[in-house]
């Protein structure tokens, strides 16, 4: 079977033995351990395994036609990633389709922006609020230290986020993808400053602007259904956390562009965003189809170029290359806690899907080369700071605010 030759060349890490749709026993061995056990339900899926191993996987493993034995899905997973690193048998193929994948997969205009946000993000607030922190934060946490909870983690990413924003009381921000409005909350109510945000999500949207009103900040915080080229008048200091992987390749130049047209002469700008440390790459053909239509996780060097030619000058680069794995696992974990309030709500194809979805991404930031990064951009580079030292100065103040408010609670 084509499916078994390849396995015999793949595995070099680990043992895999595969029980197929006939009953059959087959074995591949590299070392003695980790050891997986996969049986496959039917010939169709072994086939497919082959032919679109990638997307294969993914809706096999949704609809019940592979299941794994022994250990789970993250096993499963860890063990790909480790062959095919060392193998290398999916590398010529990804960089061959490239240029097609950027030129077909990432026109995102905003009608197709706002059709892709809703695929994903205007889900019920409910199964959010299963596997997320208090706050809602649906993105990459800072772990000053492994034994960090979630809650610790999502607070000091907001700590060091504001501490780059170099925040003064009465200043103007705009969060371009404001997400469940836990940072513009954050940022209105603990550096008394005013916050625009912006989002495609309607579900967002009212959870946000709910969560205002009960936080008192109407004055404050105001939050819009609006795609960012839309936007208009000026801001001091504009954020976007989490919301530039969904913006498409053939449009950085926009966005960059934009930004730079919204900032004030003495502005800064914070970029935090998904990226891929092995250069331009390819969406995972299983995630654009079932969880992110449209997302890409873009290359550095993809992006300064856009930021070069928008009139903002790069400050500070940060990358973050262990916390999102962290963040992906206390998810994984806190949503299988749920597993039968979430069957019973959605269904065993969609738990099996997002199941899917939080331990292949967490495998990602792994073995994979991907990581988040932070840009810190300023209008005139002049005013930009001398060293680093006063982000941790900034992070401290802010971070006694925080986690007082969090006793408190």
């Amino acid at each position: 079977m084509l499916l078994f030759n390849f396995l015999k060349r793949f595995t070099n890490f680990g043992t895999l033995t595969i029980i197929d749709s006939q009953g059959r026993i087959y074995e591949f061995i590299g070392t003695k351990s980790p050891k997986i056990t996969l049986r496959l339900h039917s010939k169709k899926i072994e086939r497919r395994l082959y032919f679109f191993p990638m997307l294969a996987l993914g809706e096999g493993y949704m609809d019940g036609d592979i299941t794994v034995e022994d250990g789970d899905i993250y096993d499963l997973l860890l063990f790909c990633a480790a062959n095919d690193k060392e193998s290398g048998l999916f590398v010529t193929l990804m960089k061959k389709l490239t240029a097609f994948r950027h030129a077909y997969h990432q026109y995102n205009p905003v009608h197709a922006s706002r059709k892709n946000v809703a695929h994903h993000y205007d889900l019920s607030e409910n199964l959010y609020r299963l596997f997320l922190d208090e706050d809602m934060q649906y993105s990459c946490a800072y772990f000053t230290k492994l034994e960090d909870s979630l809650e610790t983690a999502q607070i000091n990413k907001k700590a060091h986020i504001a501490a780059k924003l170099i925040l003064k009381p009465g200043l103007r921000v705009l969060d371009i993808g404001s997400g469940w409005g836990g940072l513009a909350i954050t940022l209105a109510r603990e550096a008394d400053v005013d916050v625009t945000g912006l989002t495609l999500s309607e579900e967002q949207h009212r959870v946000a602007t709910q969560r205002v009103k009960e936080a008192g900040l109407e004055t404050q915080v105001r939050f819009h259904l609006r795609d960012y080229r839309q936007e208009t008048g000026a801001y001091d200091r504009i954020v976007s956390v989490g919301m530039f992987e969904h913006v498409g390749v053939k449009h950085f130049d926009d966005f960059f562009l934009k930004v730079s047209s919204l900032l004030t002469p003495e502005g800064i700008a914070l970029l935090h965003s998904i990226g891929c440390s092995s250069g331009p790459n390819i969406p995972n053909p299983w995630l654009s189809k079932y969880i992110f239509p449209g997302g890409y996780a873009p290359a550095l060097s993809e992006t300064l170029s856009s930021i070069e030619s928008s009139g903002l000058y790069v400050t500070d680069i940060e990358i973050l290359h262990h916390h999102y794995a962290e963040t992906l696992r206390h998810w994984r974990l806190r949503y299988q806690k749920r597993e039968k309030e979430i069957k019973l709500k959605w269904g065993e194809r969609f738990y099996r899907m997002w199941d899917f979805y939080l331990a292949s991404c967490e495998v990602a930031f792994c073995k994979r080369d991907y990581m988040a990064f932070q840009i810190q951009m300023f209008k005139n580079h002049e005013m930009s700071p001398l060293t680093r030292n006063y982000i941790r100065g900034e992070e401290v103040k802010l971070l006694n605010i925080l986690q007082l408010a969090q006793k408190r609670a």
